[in-house]
């Protein structure tokens, strides 16, 4: 009876159960149909996935990112899919357990719980079907980056440079970019401004990382520096090596569109070895960096980098009217004049307006500021705050320099005026005489070692250039430099500097005997007749006064000195014989004085190794100068001597002779050209009045040293110019050098030119002037280029072209060129000239270039290759420009 019961008990519950899943919800009895509705529904599902992935990212390109219920539905779609897929691949074996017209199943509990799982699939396909008909927006702005906006106190004269600057940083190509310019000038402050700019954007990049750099910088601290903005701490960060922290840093910001700011940069950083990932166009990137020297700026990527520059002069007032204040000026009108000098003197430089406007503020009286301009003329160093505050700060750019030797080029420097234009060719003779470069070389050698001298020091922004040839330095660099040369203030008279100051006389000095520089530049003195004992005095800068006696008592005591410059004394005559006692004298500049006569003692300076008489109308004659045993360097241009029938043979004893300039009529051109190795000095050559018969260029060929030339008053035969006696001359050869030295070249009044195409054979032509010759119609015959090979376009190193007066003109060259390098050109009365030779490529930075047209009215009758070099250079038209004699280019007019 208790088996009969319990077989009873356990039957009923099967049945029952089979009863349940048979009346349910029809998991099997609905199975078919929930199978088709099921993928049908997913058939379904999968095409709104695909519409709501293009439509987020579409907008994902705008700098918007995916809200998260949109990331929750895609993921739980991805999700589903793969379950479906999961549930459909025991589709046939399920389908074959039914039974009844698919009424009941031959395995009823696998199959009803297959159907139960088919069913609620589909639910929840249906769930998110009628989920994505709520997705108003699928995204959201992207969260600003976290930029801590860096304190920015209001700025004067930055605005053209932000804009210019963020320009920049925002463009796509651009992944490095740097900012340089000399100390105290806001770089830092402009760099802040950026900074505090990526607080106003949104969507473009995930994190901006400031990093203060500074003098002495370890790859290790640049990365604890990162570390800390990347949230990177802790025992196992402390514990990795360099190697593992770059990796990890690498890590995190390889996940990141980064700007990495780097501040006050020294030197190279080395982003590699930090960790920082190259910022490319395709990872969108940046790094940004200040620094003093645009060497760093190129070693760090940046091949155009930008320059911050000093404010202006209506800039400076302004600032520094806000350091003083406007009511002190109202208050006392007197004192404005005195105010506007004040901040002339800081020339610019922002650190040196805000330091000396915060002193001057509290001075209430025309007398304090009368002697606050008196003290910044005669010694600035010991104005207020300077030493303190400006000088140290303007020093770390000197400490910086690589070596002595460089930082003693730099220091001599400043014995010229304020606002001086130093000559290059000049200042490194300077140097070469005085031993700071050039040691056991030949003159060429030490010269291209000068030039690499200065071109550090302009680049570390310690020295401005003005055009190829000359230099400036900013009046506060200046000030420095004197500071340093004086021991910072502790032995003044180390150098004794009073140039362009007004002086009528000799300065008084306490101990003559401690001077080792002397510069009276620029002024009014007229006699130098007193004894002073100079015993260690090396240089004695004289020129540019209105001396006329400069007497043996004032120079016997000088045997120390090696450099003595007279120049430009347009009233100064006669040298005395006491100049046989400067037996260390190395170079003696008397160009453009009125001497007449070389005095017999002149013979004695046996030391003597260079020599200007440039430009001395009343030499006549050089006899004698034979006996300089030791002269490397001989300027005779722009003087007479040329017609001296001895010239060639004295020219001829000087054995060490390295460098000639020279200005010749035909006789002596003959006797010149007759001495090879004459001929090979050459580097500065003035042709003048060849009337009787026209003047062969290819007598040049052989000058292979020739820099600058110039051709005045000649008549010169079109065959001969450019035809076949030029070329028969092998000129047509290009495996042949020819003219690669010449650089400067100067056409003025000449007879019978119509075109220069010989300058084909110059290749690093530089500065080009053609002026006063009616004949020239073209610069370059289209017919005699067309027929030379192997020569490539011409001008591609010229940066200044100055055409004047030329009424035939018509053309520079037939089609556009590349001017790489073209910074101004100037036109003057050339009324049929109508085409430039420039198309919208041919200048990188039009920004840079200068041109001038005179009449102005010509620039609405230029004719351009098209729109687009139309749009791109007729602003920069207009009808001021560089005037022809700061080219620095010798340019003579006769």
């Amino acid at each position: 009876m208790g088996n009969c019961v319990a077989f009873q008990f356990s039957c009923d519950q099967s049945v029952n159960r089979i009863i349940r899943c048979l009346r349910g919800k029809g998991f099997i009895r609905n199975l078919e149909e929930n199978l088709k509705d099921l993928q049908r529904e997913r058939d379904d599902l999968k095409a709104i996935q695909q519409q709501v992935k293009n439509r987020v990212a579409r907008e994902e390109t705008q700098h918007r990112q995916r809200l998260e219920s949109v990331k929750l539905w895609l993921t739980r779609v991805e999700s589903i899919d793969t379950k479906i897929n999961n549930v459909v691949s025991t589709n046939t074996t399920q389908r074959q357990n039914l039974c009844f017209f698919g009424l009941c199943s031959k395995n009823v509990c696998s199959t009803y719980k297959y159907g139960k799982r088919v069913y609620l699939l589909l639910e929840e396909v249906k769930k998110l079907k009628s989920d994505a008909t709520n997705f108003g927006e699928v995204t959201e702005m992207t969260p600003r980056p976290e930029v801590m906006e860096r304190p920015t106190w209001r700025t004067v004269g930055q605005e053209e440079m932000l804009d210019e600057a963020w320009k920049r940083l925002m463009d796509d190509k651009v992944g490095i970019m740097g900012l340089h310019g000399m100390g105290g000038v806001g770089k830092t402050t402009l760099f802040q401004r950026i900074h505090n700019k990526f607080s106003e954007i949104v969507g473009k990049f995930d994190m901006v990382i400031w990093v203060v750099v500074s003098q002495g910088a370890t790859i290790s601290k640049l990365q604890e520096d990162i570390a800390e903005k990347l949230h990177l701490c802790g025992s196992q960060w402390t514990n990795k090596n360099g190697s593992d922290k770059a990796a990890e840093i690498h890590t995190v910001l390889k996940r990141k569109r980064f700007v990495l700011m780097l501040d006050d940069v020294w030197e190279k950083v080395d982003l590699e070895a930090i960790g920082v990932p190259e910022p490319t166009r395709e990872n969108g990137c940046k790094v940004a960096f200040t620094t003093r020297s645009e060497d760093v700026c190129k070693r760090m990527g940046d091949h155009e980098p930008m320059q911050v520059k000093c404010l202006n002069k209506d800039q400076a007032w302004e600032l520094f009217k806000r350091k003083i204040g406007d009511e002190k000026l109202r208050r006392e009108p007197r004192i404005v004049e005195h105010a506007k000098k004040v901040a002339d003197k800081c020339d610019g430089l922002p650190l040196a307006l805000s330091v000396i406007g915060d002193t001057m503020a509290s001075k209430t009286t025309v007398q304090e500021w009368e002697n606050a301009v008196n003290v910044l003329t005669r010694n600035a160093a010991k104005f207020y705050d300077m030493e303190n505050k400006i000088l140290p700060i303007l020093k770390f750019s000197y400490d910086n320099l690589k070596d002595e030797q460089i930082k003693s080029c730099f220091l001599y420097c400043a014995l010229f005026p304020e606002d001086w234009r130093i000559g290059k060719e000049g200042l490194i003779e300077y140097w070469i005489c005085e031993g700071f470069i050039g040691e056991n070389q030949d003159l060429r050698t030490a010269s291209n070692e000068g030039y690499d001298v200065t071109g550090n020091l302009i680049r570390a922004n310690l020295l401005t250039e003005v055009n190829t040839d000359t230099v400036v330095m900013h009046d506060v660099v200046r000030e420095m430099a004197l500071w340093i040369a004086s021991d910072l203030g502790q032995k003044k008279e180390n150098f004794v500097v009073q140039a362009g100051v007004g002086l009528r006389e000799i300065p008084k000095v306490k101990d003559w005997g401690a001077v080792r520089r002397i510069s009276l530049i620029r002024n009014r003195i007229e006699e130098m007749t007193c004894s002073c004992k100079c015993y260690e005095l090396t240089t004695l800068l004289l020129q540019n006064n209105s001396l006329k006696i400069l007497s043996g008592e004032f120079i016997q005591y000088m045997q120390k000195l090696v450099v003595l410059d007279l120049s430009s004394n347009f009233k100064f005559s006669g040298l005395p014989e006491q100049i046989s006692e400067l037996t260390s004298l190395q170079y003696l500049d008397l160009s453009h004085t009125r001497i007449y006569q070389l005095p017999v003692g002149f013979q004695e300076l046996k030391k003597l190794t260079h020599l200007n008489l440039t430009s001395i109308l009343e030499l006549r004659s050089i006899s004698g100068i034979s006996k300089l045993s030791s002269l490397r360097s001989l300027k005779l241009f722009g003087t007479n001597v040329g017609g001296d029938v001895n010239l060639v043979k004295e020219l001829q004893l000087l054995e060490h002779l390295q460098v000639l300039t020279i200005s010749v009529s035909t006789l002596a051109l003959e006797q010149l050209l007759g001495d090879q190795r004459l001929v090979k000095w050459i580097y500065r050559l003035h042709i003048l009045g060849f009337h009787q018969k026209p003047f062969n260029l290819s007598l040049l060929v052989s000058m292979e040293n020739l820099r600058d030339f110039h051709l005045i008053s000649i008549h010169v035969s079109d065959t001969k110019c450019g035809g076949s006696d030029i070329y028969s001359s092998g000129l047509h050869n290009p495996t042949r050098p020819c003219f690669t030295s010449l650089s400067k070249v100067t056409i003025s009044m000449c007879r019978s030119i119509k075109d220069l195409t010989w300058l084909l054979f110059a290749p690093n032509l530089v500065n080009l002037i053609i002026q006063e010759s009616n004949e020239v119609e073209e610069v370059i015959n289209k017919e005699k280029a067309t027929k030379l090979t192997g020569i490539s376009l011409p001008f591609e190193k010229l940066q200044e072209l100055y055409l004047y007066e030329l009424p035939s003109l018509e053309c520079i060259y037939w089609c556009p060129l590349p001017f790489p390098l073209l910074r101004c050109l100037k036109i003057r009365n050339c009324p049929n000239l109508r085409k430039l030779p420039l198309n919208a490529t041919s200048v990188s930075r039009v920004e840079k270039l200068s041109i001038s047209i005179l009449p102005l009215q010509q620039k609405t009758e230029l004719e351009w290759e098209d729109e687009d070099t139309k749009n791109r250079f007729l602003p920069y038209v207009s009808e001021s420009g560089p005037n022809i004699h700061s080219s620095g280019m010798g340019f003579l007019t006769v």
